[in-house]
């Protein structure tokens, strides 16, 4: 063992990894290099079950109520998931049936959100919400640049309006690709942007602004429409025309099921792009997401690539080369498996046990909601101000963990810092009995805190990050 990693690593005891005897087959090390390539091969059965045994250690994955994350798929995905595992998406020519898949399925999403001309739109698969948002970004970046330079103006100083209750992705949107971000605070009075104020921070060097469809601090929703008449009131009076780009990681998979009068996406003019995660409500595994544009021309043709595709060709734009195939077939599985009204159930599901949960909590006299899980199936609590100076919502997420459960508590964004809040993520899997137990255990751990006669010692929570 190198100096190196005794020093990052604790120590030679530390750096070793004791394989139980039971597993050994003979002649195989029992003990091996935890940071560095062992010196030998050992039998498959002897390795998977080292990293089995280790991975028992994340926990349930069901009972972690703090991602998006999807954490369960049927036999027949798991299968389907198996057999595509060596599938390369970015590999057209090799995999061209995958590529016609991936096609269908952003169209498919194109029209859930309502397209003017499906002939005349482009999109393309990701990652994740992530990448996806990313190029949403690089798209109405690139867009505003070359405007800025037919004009004979300058484009070195984009900016981009957005909450502080963004997800991180748009920190590092704007840190990677050096552009200013410019967030509109959350407040009491407007825990979403809502449009207020919005001509405070909107200025001929805005490439855009970004309106979130579930907010992750609570699962709000920010209103598109009002957005989109403040950029038309700014219009009518500075000639700056900014576009939207929807971050509906979440909601653009649940709003056109469950909420169908809610006007948000590609009905409304300003909206130049909208990205959604797959791998959250799309329910499918990790990792996957989806970008589509409004017509060809919301997406610059500098942005995409052009390869060969049964002898024609294909427009492909990704941030990713080689990634993974699977996802993209098993989302296409669930489109097939549910259809529109299968995706409806399931998602109405996942908002009546929110809603279950949000209620039991919101008759506790320890809480008081900040959202009840009627947009996406997220929401989340406060304490009631005075209830107790003895303990925290830090410390019913220690004692919910103990139990299994993840259920995190955080601050609040910049201006609302001082509030903590704690939240649910309601995913297909959590049943209406798994949430009753659930309540269970946040009844008897309030019930324990509140029992307390001094406060419980700090144990340095608040890391949770979004």
């Amino acid at each position: 063992m190198s100096h190196v990693n005794r020093h990052h690593h604790g120590g030679d005891a530390r750096a070793q990894l004791d394989v139980n005897p039971v597993f050994v087959r003979p002649g195989e090390a029992t003990e091996l290099p935890k940071f560095e390539l062992p010196s030998h091969a050992m039998s498959p059965s002897t390795a998977y079950q080292i990293v089995h045994d280790e991975a028992m250690l994340d926990g349930n994955s069901r009972l972690n109520l703090a991602t998006f994350v999807s954490t369960w798929m049927d036999d027949e995905a798991l299968r389907l998931y198996a057999e595509a595992a060596d599938k390369n998406m970015i590999d057209k020519d090799e995999y061209p049936a995958t590529a016609d898949i991936e096609e269908r399925c952003w169209r498919m999403l194109a029209n859930l959100w309502h397209v003017p001309d499906i002939n005349d739109t482009i999109g393309t698969s990701t990652i994740g919400s992530s990448e996806a948002c990313m190029l949403g970004g690089l798209a109405l970046k690139r867009r505003w640049q070359e405007r800025r330079r037919a004009e004979g103006k300058p484009a070195d100083r984009p900016n981009l309006v957005l909450s502080a209750g963004v997800q991180v992705v748009w920190e590092k949107f704007c840190n990677y690709w050096d552009v200013e971000p410019r967030y509109v605070p959350v407040t009491e009075e407007h825990l979403v942007l809502d449009g207020h104020h919005l001509e405070q921070y909107v200025d001929e060097c805005t490439i855009g602004v970004v309106a979130i469809l579930g907010q992750t601090y609570t699962g709000l929703y920010e209103p598109v429409r009002e957005i989109a008449a403040k950029l038309d009131e700014i219009e009518r009076e500075t000639g700056v025309d900014v576009k939207i780009h929807i971050d509906g990681a979440s909601g653009a998979m649940v709003a056109p099921f469950c909420q169908p009068e809610l006007v948000w996406d590609f009905a409304i003019d300003r909206v130049n792009s909208i990205s959604t995660s797959g791998h959250k409500y799309g329910l499918v595994y990790p990792g996957v997401g989806w970008v589509v544009w409004r017509d060809r021309a919301a997406c610059p043709e500098s942005l995409i690539f052009h390869v060969s595709y049964l002898g024609g060709d294909m427009p492909t734009l990704a941030l990713n080369f080689s990634r993974p195939g699977a996802q993209v077939l098993l989302q296409y599985y669930q489109f097939l498996r549910l259809g529109f009204e299968g995706y409806r159930v399931v998602q109405q599901n996942s908002l009546e046990v929110a809603q279950f949960l949000s209620a039991a909590i919101e008759q506790m006299p320890a809480f008081e909601l900040v959202s009840r899980g009627d947009t996406i199936p997220v929401f989340a609590w406060r304490l009631v101000a005075g209830h107790t100076k003895n303990w925290t919502l830090f410390d019913l997420a220690d004692r919910l963990r103990m139990r299994g459960w993840l259920v995190p508590a955080y601050p609040m964004p910049d201006d609302m810092s001082d509030l903590v809040v704690q939240r649910i993520v309601v995913r297909v899997g959590l049943s209406r009995d798994l949430a009753g137990h659930l309540l269970d255990a946040i009844t008897d751990e309030v019930a324990f805190l509140d029992a307390l006669e001094s406060p419980l010692p700090s144990s340095g929570n608040g890391g949770f990050a979004h």
